[in-house]
């Protein structure tokens, strides 16, 4: 099998039909390099499972949510961004790794090696794919759209509905309160004002019940 610097070591690891087209090799990379996203592991317990959430897990409910709540934007939106976006959005911690909501420490880098990894990983694919979805990866990190500023909210949300449904999940981190639960999952009234309440009432109703801390 051909091979050159962009040839991923997990995928290049499965041999192609040596007759396979360069633009469909690379491809096929890509999509198999990132089937590792089902082995990164976040700290969100599941509802229906006695473990936590992985992120290709995570990556499909929130592309079920946008479809579902979609009306509650308060900006129209164009689901297929929004539906590319959050698909995409967490590939890049197949390298970089998943970085816990409430852990600054583990933040303060959190950018860089998440940029370096959009870039090894967005490599695999034949140019044109690359730039355009490097572009929606960017998009979503920026906030600079309608449909980014929804699938941030998305994004918020999942991991809010888990933690609600499990009577606190990662809220009982040590150190972590009601304050801080509200001021990361604000993002989501950027989009949507009736969702946020909705957001916020999962979040008061939590502390009251002493599911997380109060400040």
């Amino acid at each position: 099998m051909p091979r050159d610097d962009r040839t991923p070591e997990f995928a290049g690891s499965v041999d192609q039909p040596g007759s396979t087209p360069e633009r469909l090799r690379r491809q096929i990379e890509f999509v198999i390099e990132v089937d590792q996203l089902k082995n990164v592991f976040r700290r969100s317990p599941l509802l229906a499972a006695d473990r936590r959430e992985n992120d290709a897990e995570h990556s499909w409910h929130l592309a079920l949510m946008a479809l579902v709540l979609a009306e509650y934007a308060d900006e129209p939106v164009d689901p297929f961004k929004v539906l590319a976006m959050v698909v995409l959005h967490d590939l890049v911690e197949i390298y970089a790794g998943d970085t816990f909501l409430y852990d600054a420490a583990a933040a303060a880098g959190q950018q860089d090696r998440e940029r370096a990894a959009a870039d090894k990983l967005f490599a695999i694919l034949p140019d044109d794919q690359r730039d355009r979805f490097r572009a929606v990866w960017d998009e979503f990190e920026e906030r600079v759209s309608a449909e980014a500023r929804f699938a941030k909210a998305m994004d918020r949300l999942q991991p809010l509905l888990l933690n609600y449904g499990n009577r606190g999940g990662t809220w009982r981190t040590p150190g972590v309160t009601e304050a801080d639960v509200l001021a990361r999952k604000s993002v989501i009234g950027e989009s949507s004002a009736e969702l946020w309440a909705y957001a916020e009432t999962l979040i008061r109703t939590g502390a009251e019940h002493g599911w997380v801390p109060r400040s």
